[in-house]
């Protein structure tokens, strides 16, 4: 964000510099000074210094200029700038229709020309309007700014993306009249949303995840064509395993998808993790470890999908969703697990407009005073209860078995029978969601009845199951019913290694049907569902990936 802006517009050479002498001399220091030959000279330069969210103090526009004069001028760069302070340079022939403005379109002032000396005539007056903008709060805005509609699932998608990302941004809407002034600034409308202007006043209409990585200074395109260890996925499993390796010499790049932390980077609070004896969010763990992967020298390629896995040799080659190809000595699959589509009328229409998988957390101001279900038994969703309680007027818990005990901690079931706000219905399924356009209702049934019934919600959260996102591995891996990678030991069938396998050892524990090949974290088979395992998973697969390169 650069200075305030002082903006003169004028047609008279002559005046226009001497203005800004005169402004410069005074204010040169603090604020910028900028002028404009023409009234849609001033009105370009606005728009421009609204998509880069400079912030504008004081405007000065002669009255008489051709095409348009200065009070259509002022009317019109009140929409971009409402807050900036506003006075008319005008003839003593022209003082009756400057004081018109005034009471007319709320211009603050005016100035009769010539107006030497400035330290009488034109100082004071400029003094009193500076002194008045700086009380209307008008500060703009450094970062990225996303306008973009309350029931819109691609604008849910987009401030999703840039908060996981932990990239600052601020969210208009476009019912909002500043979204509708940055629209107007973008010359784009409401059917463009999600627009993103950036910090260099970029626009994006409609952009994708790569496009939005890519305008934040998300690192998209590799680096190298080969590395020592590319490490897919970036949940712990995965971050870990970048950190380890590249503190340890290799040269890592981890490839996400989406977002590092993976689920565990959505959830609002883990209190079982070691080390953090207050609890920790799932997003200031994920910032910290991604922090020190980089430290360490580690690339990041964000909002990139893996879509094929192929051995070359001694190389494992990896294909990537724009059709590079990046090859490593070694690969960790760190995938983690998505969480499944509750598969019933209504909900995928909705999802983004009031259906949510996994915390959103950027959807829990809009809570506030609403009721809110979770769909879910297990850790996260109790966790995503205890964080919406202290939004949402209630928080009903709506879980398939029996208890909570199955499948939720201790400490959790204690603090969630704490709160008055959060109740838990058990034995209950979704059977359908309703809503034209976003959420209204949800039907529940009773497992134990057969009997249904239709609440009125605005959000619901869902945590149910877990489907790792192994589809793009036919072929080159073997994996189980489920979809899960089977390995080390649970490779070896009577004795007999996997076929393909090429090598005379057998697989090391961590290490998948094809040598060089390793798993970490909730996409392995059988593996231990919880953030501290997938974070030992990842570092020991690094300690496996130099004993697989010293033994070829």
């Amino acid at each position: 964000m650069g200075k305030p802006v002082l903006l003169s517009v004028d047609d008279d050479p002559g005046v226009s510099r001497a203005v800004a002498r005169d402004l410069r001399r005074r204010y040169g220091e603090e604020f910028r000074v900028l002028r404009a030959a023409s009234a849609d000279e001033g009105l370009s330069a606005l728009r421009e210094l609204k998509l880069r969210g400079d912030p504008v103090a004081v405007l000065l526009a002669d009255y008489r200029m051709p095409e348009m004069n200065g009070i259509e001028f002022l009317e019109q760069a009140m929409d971009l700038f409402p807050h900036a302070r506003r006075a008319l340079l005008t003839a003593y022939a022209d003082t009756d229709a400057a004081i018109a403005a005034i009471n007319v379109v709320d211009v603050d002032s005016y100035l009769l020309k010539p107006w030497d000396p400035p330290e009488e005539k034109l100082y004071p007056v400029v003094d009193a309007m500076i002194e008045a903008w700086r009380a209307s709060a008008d500060g703009g805005f450094e970062g990225v700014k996303l306008v973009g509609h309350r029931w819109s699932a691609p604008s849910f998608q987009a401030r999703d993306f840039l908060a996981r990302n932990a990239v600052p941004y601020r969210w208009y809407s476009v019912d909002e009249p500043e979204g509708q002034r940055i629209l107007a600034a973008a010359g784009a409308g409401p059917d463009d949303v999600p627009v993103v202007v950036t910090s260099d006043a970029q626009v994006l209409r409609h952009p994708s995840e790569a496009e939005l990585a890519a305008v934040a200074g998300l690192g998209v395109e590799p680096q190298a064509d080969f590395y020592d260890l590319v490490v897919v996925g970036g949940g712990p499993a995965g971050l870990g395993a970048a950190v380890y390796g590249a503190s340890e010499g290799l040269r890592t790049v981890l490839v996400e998808r989406q977002a590092t932390g993976g689920q565990a980077g959505q959830s609002s609070r883990i209190e079982n993790y070691l080390g953090f004896p207050d609890g920790v969010s799932g997003g200031q763990l994920a910032d910290r470890a991604r922090r020190q992967a980089v430290r360490f020298g580690a690339e990041l390629l964000l909002a990139r999908d893996v879509v094929g896995l192929e051995e070359h040799g001694p190389k494992r080659v990896l294909h990537l969703d724009d059709g590079r190809r990046i090859g490593a000595h070694a690969v960790v699959l760190a995938t983690g697990v998505s969480y499944r589509s509750l598969g019933v009328a209504g909900v995928d229409d909705l999802t983004g407009r009031g259906v949510f998988y996994g915390s959103a957390m950027t959807e829990a101001a809009e809570c506030a005073d609403r009721d809110v279900f979770i769909v879910g038994g297990a850790n996260s969703a109790g966790q995503a209860a205890v964080f919406f309680s202290r939004y949402a007027r209630s928080v009903c818990l709506l879980v398939r078995g029996a208890s909570l005990e199955a499948s939720m901690s201790s400490y959790l079931i204690e603090q969630v029978a704490g709160i008055p706000s959060i109740s838990v219905r058990t034995c209950t399924t979704v059977a359908a969601a309703h809503g034209d356009g976003h959420l209204e209702a949800i039907t529940v049934e009773d497992a134990r009845s057969g009997e249904r019934s239709t609440l009125p919600a605005s959000h619901l959260f869902v945590f149910i199951g877990g489907a790792p996102r192994t589809a793009w591995l036919d072929g080159a891996v073997l994996r189980d019913e489920r979809g899960f990678i089977p390995t080390g030991p649970a490779l070896l069938r009577d004795g007999c290694r996997p076929p393909g396998w090429t090598l005379d050892r057998d697989p090391y524990f961590l290490e998948a049907s094809l040598p060089g090949v390793f798993v970490a974290g909730d996409v392995r088979s059988e593996s231990v569902k919880r953030v501290a395992s997938a974070v030992g998973e990842g570092a020991m697969a690094v300690t496996l990936v130099h004993r697989y390169l010293e033994s070829r």
